[in-house]
């Protein structure tokens, strides 16, 4: 096959850029290149590279050195366990063997690594890590075919001569628009050279991917394969790869992948209208989210009205309509993706960590082209939260879906088998100083706030930038501004949503009450004057060595309510301070029990500096009771408790339990305490032991089979066999009656009602079948009831038999 040939010139010194995970450093006229597009143009808002500023706070720092100490070395250390690394070294020739991993994209887990990687080498200098990076990228050199083509699962079928993954089909972009992720992988791949040669200097990886790049503007096109990406991420890859080379036929080829989607495809890949008539958040969340993000940049690059104009769009559905109160987005986990508007349920709640990462990189993008600070506000609220839930305090562990509500059936694993999450939560984390400024030709913007040093290169005047707070756990800013010369420019401060009686853009999360959004600045010690532009606050004057800007946000904590359109959190309110939402959880109530209690809305709220707790946080006490329920159906009050809350992304560090968000405060939203039942007391077990076991007999009622409200246990994968579940109860009970509710989750899903079951008790040490007059009945969405002649036993065993190419699951399972 023939090789293609390489790139002559990297055109570093043409285009400022810097890779922000999937941030573009532009300015307003740069790159202005003709295509059969038209005329490119360029985002009118220019990032400060992550390069040119230091952190230096308590928050962000110590967790980025986590990352690259923790997080970044068991991403290594789980890709050699699980075959992902081997995949490379098979595909290459260097030894024998069978696709190793799980999956058809895990090749992108080695990519992001090596993104991650080249971030974190840049904050803080590893040979050692820097070396391991050299010899991956040599396995993926001699990976890659002599055309360009690099895709390890295939590759392996066809050195072996056997069927690769189901996923890809019969051969080469077979089956790309649906599942293969060919063009994904190869995406992460061109985020990951792009990154590895700015933070080294080295062009060993960069070359592998303009060799595939190459290889790609080869194959696809208008007249040539005319297939668009199953799952997106290879557009902002080829922009990426642009930037870097000055290759103008990598943008063409993104807006290819782009424009090529049409009206026949999937919604669930944003594929179902062209991407410039689309106008609402839909199906998958991370697919959509990188998509966005890639019309952003298209948008900007080509003065494209109509792709920012769709862009506006979808963003404003998505805030206003389906966005949880922490930033996360994605309610549903039957698509990995949106729901339907104001469909955000909490206990099964998808919250993707990887959509946040995804809706942060858009969220950036969209300020860079409009300027307006609500992006900025969103991106904040994800960042902290959403986001940050995503690993561990001690980096070790992770969550991929972020709920908002727990019975104790969540925590968050060492790794997965579907291992997105952890390296791209690794990527971005060390690329974070890089969103805190921009800048135009006018003026400096101070987006976040964290303690930090700058270096900025202000077109010809060097101007250094220092941020003086203990943000986000104290609102006092202080910026010191020493540039090499005297000049006037604005300095443009952005004054959070929260800091102005925003909860979020739009009206989905409001505050309950009104403080002052008049926020005093002072310019050495003097207050002064300022316009408000875009949600920034701008300060324009001539800038010398030493001069002070100093503000105080509030930091009082507040309670938000939701739209009364979102069913799950009516009458329930939301606890946040600064850009931290809070959460209850069980070590701070009295027995655990969270969910059960009903808090005073009405009470002072009070802050805590808690330093020995969760490695340092600022605590909020509220007050709240316990409700029961009485056998009149009425309710019952416990004592007043001064519940401690913690922020949300902290939660699950001190082990599962309960945990809330939203905190009912009236008799309408509260669940109460049910009384204990022979099931509810029981011990639960099951031939497939799942965290989920506790669904079983947790006394919380579906509305239908499909029902994701409350947790359901269910056998998936396993099919076509008889399994078990059991109740081992704590004393001898007479016993004569069953109810189960099955889980059925069809059509999509991989669960249906069983093909027949039946019920055992325990009678010595043998396990007997009751006695039935009449067939087992089998269901959905109604209670299957059986009613056998008594027995006295210690335990109830219930056998399903799973259907033949499906599996089951049990919502909730009642004794009598």
């Amino acid at each position: 096959m023939k090789t293609s040939k390489k790139s002559s010139v990297i055109l570093w010194s043409v285009v400022s850029f810097v890779f922000i995970g999937a941030v573009l450093s532009l300015t307003f006229n740069s790159c202005k290149q003709k295509s059969k597009y038209g005329t490119t143009g360029g985002y009118p808002i220019e990032p400060v590279p992550f390069t040119s500023v230091t952190l230096t706070d308590n928050f962000w720092a110590p967790k980025i050195k986590t990352n690259h100490e923790v997080t970044i070395p068991i991403a290594i250390e789980q890709s050699e366990i699980s075959g992902r690394i081997k995949n490379f070294e098979i595909a290459g020739g260097l030894c024998e063997g069978e696709f190793c991993s799980q999956y058809t994209f895990d090749d992108s887990d080695i990519y992001k690594i090596i993104e991650a990687a080249s971030f974190s080498l840049q904050t803080i200098p590893d040979k050692k890590l820097e070396a391991k990076l050299d010899s991956l990228i040599e396995l993926i050199a001699v990976a890659q075919e002599a055309d360009g083509y690099i895709f390890t699962n295939l590759t392996i079928a066809q050195m072996n001569s056997t069927k690769p993954h189901p996923w890809v089909g019969d051969g080469r972009w077979d089956k790309v628009e649906d599942l293969s992720h060919e063009l994904y992988n190869l995406g992460h791949m061109f985020e990951a050279a792009t990154a590895h040669y700015q933070a080294t200097g080295k062009r060993n990886f960069l070359d592998i991917a303009i060799k595939a790049a190459d290889f790609l503007d080869r194959t696809f096109g208008w007249g040539k394969v005319e297939k668009y990406p199953g799952h997106q991420v290879v557009e902002m890859g080829l922009v990426k790869m642009y930037l870097t080379t000055g290759e103008k036929r990598y943008l063409d080829l993104a807006k290819f992948f782009l424009d090529v989607r049409g009206s026949e495809g999937p919604e669930y890949c944003q594929a179902h209208a062209k991407v410039v008539d689309q106008t609402e958040a839909v199906g998958h969340a991370v697919r959509a989210t990188y998509m966005y993000a890639a019309m952003a940049d298209i948008a900007a690059l080509y003065n494209d009205e109509s792709y920012i104009h769709a862009s506006r769009k979808i963003w404003e559905d998505m805030v206003f309509r389906k966005t949880y109160v922490t930033g996360g987005i994605g309610a549903s986990g039957g698509n990995e993706g949106f729901d339907k508007p104001y469909e955000l349920p909490n206990m099964a709640a998808y919250c993707e960590t990887c959509a946040s990462i995804g809706e942060i990189f858009w969220n950036y993008r969209m300020f860079l082209y409009d300027g307006e600070s609500k992006y900025i506000d969103v991106l904040e609220r994800s960042l902290y939260n959403a986001f940050l839930s995503g690993v561990s305090l001690e980096g070790d562990r992770f969550f991929y879906p972020n709920v908002l509500e727990s019975i104790g059936q969540h925590s968050r694993s060492k790794w997965f088998g579907c291992a997105c999450c952890p390296p791209n939560l690794a990527r971005l984390l060390p690329s974070l100083p890089g969103y805190i400024y921009s800048k135009t030709p006018n003026a400096i913007l101070v987006n976040l706030f964290m303690d930090n040093t700058a270096q900025i290169d202000f077109y010809g005047n060097n101007i250094a930038l220092t941020q003086a707070t203990n943000f986000p756990w104290d609102g006092n800013i202080v910026l010191e501004v020493n540039p090499d010369k005297n000049e006037k420019f604005e300095l443009r401060v952005r004054i959070p949503g929260w800091a102005r009686n925003e909860a979020i853009p739009g009206d989905l999360y409001s505050f309950t009450d009104e403080i002052s959004d008049d926020i005093n600045i002072l310019v050495n010690d003097k207050e002064v004057r300022y316009k408000t532009e875009n949600g920034f606050a701008v300060i324009k004057r001539k800038w010398s060595k030493g001069d002070k800007v100093s503000l105080e946000f509030p930091m009082e904590p507040r309670i938000v309510t939701a739209s009364d359109s979102i069913k799950a959190d009516r009458d329930k309110m939301a606890i946040q301070r600064g850009p931290f939402v809070y959460a209850a959880e069980w070590p701070d109530v009295q027995d655990g029990k969270v969910l059960n209690l009903v808090f005073d809305r009405d009470e002072q709220l009070s802050v805590v500096d808690e330093p020995d707790l969760l490695n340092g946080v600022h605590t909020v006490y509220a007050k709240a009771k316990l409700v029961r329920s009485t056998l009149d159906g009425g309710f019952e009050y416990g004592e007043e408790q001064n519940v401690r809350l913690i922020p949300y992304y902290s939660w699950n560090n001190r082990g599962a339990g309960e945990m809330a968000v939203w905190l009912p405060y009236n008799e309408k939203s509260v669940r109460p305490l049910p009384a204990p039942t022979i099931a509810s007391r029981s011990e639960v077990s099951a031939s497939h032991n799942t965290k989920s076991l506790v669904a079983l007999n947790d006394q919380l009622l579906p509305e239908n089979s499909n029902d994701h409200t409350w947790p359901y246990y269910h056998w998936w994968p396993l099919n076509n066999s008889w399994e078990w579940v059991q109740y081992d109860f704590k004393n001898a009970a007479d016993v004569s009656k069953v109810k189960v509710y099955w889980y059925d989750d069809g059509p999509f899903g991989g669960c249906r009602i069983p093909t027949d079951w039946e019920i055992q008790y325990l009678a010595g040490k043998q396990w007997k079948q009751v006695k039935v007059n009449y067939s087992y009945p089998i269901s959905k969405d109604e209670w299957n009831e059986v009613n056998f002649s008594p027995v006295k036993t210690t335990a109830l065993r219930l056998r399903v038999k799973l259907p033949e190419i499906h599996s089951a699951g049990i919502h909730e399972w009642i004794v009598e």
